[in-house]
């Protein structure tokens, strides 16, 4: 007679494990909604950003590049550590010419489309459905740097 297994045992996650992962769904789904509110996923905005028309995406995406610098200066000042009280080890990066590589074949896709990977998922949610092709062009290019990231300049 074969052995019975338990639900248990094919569900590794408890009920209560599922909870845990709320407060992301929440903090996504906040972020999505500050995406949309702020204009940064709309397509004309970034094409305004483009032509250098328009001030509003430099803003937004100058005040994160300083809120990033601030928060890392604050994290190797006063060895902030993480919530489990490890220590936050922010290692230097050599540069390379693969960044250069990669920035510029991002930037292309960003001004093609209109939208970095970030925004892709608002928008699919705010109901621009036709991003979906952008989104799964971003996913398989991200599988396809996967099977080539050995060979790449890095």
């Amino acid at each position: 007679m074969p052995a019975q297994t338990s639900t248990a045992s094919l569900h590794p996650v408890s009920a209560t494990g599922r909870w845990v992962n709320l407060k992301y769904v929440l903090a996504g789904g906040w972020f999505g909604i500050l995406l949309v509110k702020s204009e940064v996923i709309s397509w004309f905005r970034i094409q305004e950003m483009f032509r250098l028309q328009s001030f509003h995406m430099y803003g937004v995406i100058g005040s994160a590049v300083l809120t990033g610098m601030i928060s890392v200066w604050l994290i190797k000042r006063f060895h902030i550590k993480t919530i489990d009280g490890n220590s936050i080890v922010i290692p230097t990066k050599k540069f390379g010419k693969g960044q250069v590589y990669g920035g510029l074949l991002f930037g292309f896709g960003w001004a093609l489309t209109g939208a970095c990977p970030g925004p892709l998922f608002a928008l699919v949610g705010s109901g621009a459905t036709v991003v979906v092709v952008v989104l799964l062009c971003a996913i398989a290019g991200t599988w396809v740097y996967g099977l080539l990231a050995e060979k790449l300049p890095h």
